[in-house]
């Protein structure tokens, strides 16, 4: 018998195909996208709380006494087990990012194979093991955190100090920008999958409408809501990480001041709140095209 042959990458399909505007999955995307979030966010605030688990007893908070300052204005109970040990507390927050990217990558995924072979027209066969591009994910989010560090460090990030807590973020951003992409569309180390991710996260224009005094910033490569959602994650988490950085340099002495939380829980918010602009603005594409699909069907019997 001949060897069964493997199925075609999901970038070909995704790349050359126009994807019918009726397809996608927008009541299942909505509520996926609710659950994850919402996940997300228990994870971030109530995980860290975790302190009876023998297993990962290396992980349970201890007292940083850089952290035991402002006594005089006590802060809210609620956030002392959240800036007991910043180390702990990203710790905590990237074991539950791992499962959380984990299953929602793989939602992202079968959407994007669905998408694909939908516009071209073709039956769903077996997808390839999801554990093959699992760890094709996890190896490309863990050299992707390198690279965060390196960013972070020249941002203004402590060099010589505080190593751990830099290493906690980087890996942090990387499982947030860089683990869904790798996981729906594959690691960009083929010319191929390359062009896609630059397609999704570096194709931009600037078009000049007249009677306007601005360019309007345009996404060309942006074809599909699951292509949406995956950008306005990465740029919400990584503005999100940007701002949290600011409150850092005020002279508040606050616990929760302490490096890295404010960019942590600013990536970690800017991340839950990209996926509903992100819904929001798949939902008027699919409200126009409804409309513009209407308006032809009565033009028609007209």
């Amino acid at each position: 018998m001949g060897k069964k042959s493997k199925a075609k990458p999901v970038v070909v399909a995704q790349e050359n195909a126009t994807v019918p505007p009726d397809f996608f999955p927008f009541a299942r995307y909505t509520s996926i996208v609710g659950v994850h979030t919402t996940l997300l966010g228990f994870t971030t605030l109530f995980l860290p709380r975790t302190t009876d688990v023998p297993i990962l007893e290396f992980l349970k908070p201890t007292i940083d006494e850089s952290q035991l300052t402002s006594r005089d204005r006590p802060q809210h109970p609620f956030l002392d087990a959240l800036t007991l040990s910043p180390v702990a507390t990203l710790a905590w927050i990237c074991i539950g990012v791992v499962v959380l990217q984990g299953w929602w990558g793989s939602w992202m995924r079968s959407w994007s194979i669905d998408l694909a072979l939908q516009s071209a027209g073709i039956q769903r066969a077996a997808d390839s093991p999801k554990l093959a591009h699992l760890g094709s994910a996890g190896l490309t989010a863990a050299v992707f955190s390198a690279v965060f560090y390196t960013v972070i460090i020249l941002l203004g990030a402590p060099l010589v100090t505080h190593i751990p807590q830099t290493a906690l973020l980087a890996i942090l951003l990387a499982l947030l920008v860089v683990f869904p992409p790798s996981y729906t569309y594959g690691a960009p180390m083929t010319a191929e999958i390359t062009a896609v991710w630059v397609r999704i996260f570096a194709e931009f224009t600037c078009v000049h409408y007249p009677g306007l005094l601005v360019y309007i910033l345009t996404l060309p490569g942006i074809r599909t809501p699951i292509e949406r959602a995956l950008l306005y994650s990465t740029v919400g988490t990584l503005f999100g990480a940007w701002l949290g950085a600011i409150p850092i340099a005020l002279d508040w002495d606050r616990p929760w001041q302490a490096w890295p939380l404010t960019p942590a829980f600013g990536a970690i918010l800017g991340y839950i709140l990209a996926p509903l602009g992100a819904l929001t603005v798949t939902a008027l594409h699919f409200s126009a095209a409804e409309h513009l699909r209407s308006l032809s069907a009565k033009i028609k019997t007209n």
